[in-house]
Parts: C-alpha cells; structure tokens; sequence
C-alpha cells in the first residue's frame, strides 16, 4: 500500500466540553482569589498540623495528653520565634531605614561612573531645562520681587517609624491572621485521627473504597510531611550558613541576612534571586567596591546552588520529586492569586495534588505531569 495514499485522520474536539473547561478553570481562579482571606489561613494551618504531628504523637506515647502536648509545643514555636524577632528588630530596624540612603549612594555611584563628556541627549535635556527656566522668569509678576521669599516644599525623608505607624492596621490585621493560623493549628493537632477516621467513613460501605482512601491518606500525609521536614532541615541549615559565611566577609547584620534566608528558602528560585541581589546590594554600599559584592551575591548563590541541587534531592526520595517546570509555574501561579503567602503555599499545595494524582486512576496523567 502506497503511504501517499494514507489519509490523515481527523481529530474531533468537543468545542463545549473545552469551553466549559476554560469556564470552570477561570471561575475556580477568581474563586481562590476571592476566598484568600479564608483559604490563606487554614492551608497555613493544615501545613503545620501535618510538620508538627509526629511530634505531637511522640509526646502522646509518653502518657501526655494530646491537647495538653499540642499545647506546649505550639507555645514554645510560638514563644522561640518571638523571641528571634525581637532579638533581631534592632539590626532589622537598622538595615531597613539605611535603604533609602544606600540606595541614594548607588544612584551617586552610577553616576560617577558614567562618561565624563556630555551626550548630545543630555545637552538637549539640559537646554530644555533652561529654556523652561527662564520661561518661568519671564513669567513670574514683577510684585513677587518686592520683599517676596520662594518658598520651596522639600519632600520629608524616609522615616520608617512614621511608616509602621501607618500601617498600624496592616499589622494589626497580619496579628490577627496569625493568631487564627495558631488556633487552626492547635484544634488540628489536638484532634487527631479525627478527621482522618470521619473521611474514611465519608468513603462509603465498600471495602475497597475504604481502602483506597486510606492509602490516599497515608501517601498524602508521608509526602506533605517529608517535604516539609526535609526543607526546614535544608532551610535552617541554608540560614546558619549564610550567616556564618557573610560574618567572615564582615557584612553588616548578617544575622538578619541569615534569618532572611532562612525564610527565602522556603521560596523555589525566586528566593535565592531575592538573597542573592539584595545581599550584593547591601554588600556595594558598605564596601564601595566591586570585588566584595560580588563575591557576598556569590555566595549566596553557591549556597542556594548546592542546597537545592545536592542536598534537597540527597534527603527527597524519589517520589516526592516534582518536576522543576512545574514547580516554578506553580509557584507564580499561587503568587499571583494570593501574593507571598502563595509563593510559600505553592510547593506544599502542589505535593497534595501530586499525591492524590498519583492514587486516582483518572487522575493519574496530571500526576505523571507534576513529577521528576
């Protein structure tokens, strides 16, 4: 049979299937965004039930009431964490009110280090500058000269007290936030299996769909977790490197940088971007030169480089790898709808969907898209 004699089969495309597809993908976009307030809040405290149950359990084998266990554990993470803060404001406060003068100082720097001559540009610029002067000379009315002082409005510098004054509601509001991060948190842990046991039930009669669920359950709760221990381990030590690393260089507050990337890291990509340029930055305003900058923004990069690509996939198995692609897409995807908190969620979220692709026979291609 001649092969040009073969004709290509059409392809039949249900046109309102995909419609309603693309309906039903834009309205669950606009409904995660809409609902950010409620959503943001109890993911936050789904994540930390799953990392701070193997803990909770530890100390229920040791004959300690659950509630009483997941009591204490929150309030010593809670009381650890505000003790880091205020231990580290004062360099924070310090590091944050420098910003518009180092950033002034660069602006200076550039400059200098621009050509000496004038481009044709900028002599224009300049001609149109002094045109418009002495149009506004020639214009001004002859009483303003008798006994009149120009007043000129400077604009206030940068006062960043004035500016955490005025966001005294921002903070108000992120308080309350975290405090309802914490009560999901500890009614999670303080119940236990409980939900767990009521979504088997919710299964139906049949053993099989029991079963199932249960093995959904487990692979979810093995996933979640171990992605979350491995990159708080991964994230802590990335944090006391970075620390160490930028006190030998003598860069100034380099326990907040070390605190900055401790929490950065938690961010795919985007945080080791974030680290690396400010660390530079921050490092060209001290020292006035190049060669350290460089060698701070390397730094930071050669730290992230080896943790990402080395010891993340060293303490991940290989099931819980995800595609790069994927993630780096998921990621902006979640910061786009719910701004930082989605860039810190987006991992997590999408580990949960991979896990229970992977157990639903019809979702398994999604499930095989998402991984390594």
């Amino acid at each position: 049979m001649d092969i040009t004699e073969l004709k290509p089969t059409p392809l039949s495309v249900d046109v309102r299937s995909l419609s309603l597809g693309l309906l039903a993908l834009l309205a669950s976009l606009y409904a995660l965004h809409w609902a950010k307030e409620l959503l943001v809040p109890v993911l936050l405290g789904l994540a930390f039930s799953y990392a701070l149950s193997p803990l909770v359990n530890a100390l229920e084998r040791l004959h300690l009431p659950r509630v009483l266990g997941a009591a204490l554990l929150i309030a010593g993470i809670t009381g650890g964490l505000g003790w880091s803060v205020y231990a580290l404001s004062d360099d924070a406060y310090a590091l944050i009110e420098s910003l518009p003068a180092a950033t002034q100082k660069v602006h200076d720097a550039v400059r200098a280090r621009g050509p000496q001559g004038e481009s044709a540009l900028q002599k224009v610029q300049k001609a149109a500058t002094e045109l418009e002067q002495a149009a506004q000379e020639g214009s001004t009315p002859a009483a303003t000269t008798r006994g009149v002082t120009r007043v000129r409005i400077e604009r206030p510098q940068f006062d960043l007290k004035d500016y955490v004054w005025s966001g005294s509601l921002g903070a108000l509001a992120a308080l309350a936030q975290a405090l309802v991060v914490i009560f999901i948190t500890f009614f999670l842990l303080a119940s236990g299996n409980t939900f767990r046991r009521k979504l088997v039930r919710i299964a139906g009669p049949d053993f099989a769909a029991k079963r199932i669920t249960v093995q959904a359950l487990d692979e979810i709760t093995d996933q979640i977790q171990r992605y979350l221990l491995v990159q708080l381990c991964t994230s802590v030590l990335v944090g006391l490197v970075i620390w160490a690393a930028f006190s030998a260089l003598h860069l100034e507050h380099a326990a907040v940088w070390g605190a900055a990337a401790f929490v950065l890291d938690f961010i795919p990509y985007l945080g080791a971007s974030v680290l690396t340029a400010g660390s530079a930055f921050f490092a060209f305003v001290q020292f006035g030169n190049l060669e350290l900058p460089l060698l701070v923004g390397g730094t930071a990069l050669l730290v992230h480089t080896l943790s990402g690509n080395l010891l993340t996939p060293w303490l991940s198995s290989r099931a819980s790898r995800m595609n790069a692609v994927a993630i780096f897409i998921g990621v902006l995807a979640f910061g786009w709808l719910w701004g930082p908190w989605g860039l810190l969620l987006g991992v997590p979220i999408l580990t949960t969907v991979k896990a229970v692709c992977d157990r639903v026979e019809h979702l398994k291609p999604i499930g095989e898209l998402l991984g390594d």
